[in-house]
């Protein structure tokens, strides 16, 4: 069975947020002496994360 794969869109504060979210998660993590693999995936997951540039036209430029 294929794996469903999600797509978010993030403006820079939105990805701010989820990395610091995901950071604090991990140190709280780490203070409770629990496993941290997965938060550790998906922190890399996210900071590795393509950006995709947005095609704008400028309205200088002819249709």
């Amino acid at each position: 069975m294929k794996e469903e794969e999600r797509v978010l869109t993030l403006d820079d504060y939105e990805y701010g947020v989820v990395v610091n979210a995901l950071n604090e998660l991990r140190n709280d993590l780490i203070k409770e002496e629990r496993p941290t693999d997965a938060v550790d995936e998906l922190l890399l997951k996210t900071i590795d994360a393509p950006t995709k540039k947005q095609k704008r036209r400028d309205f200088d430029e002819p249709r």
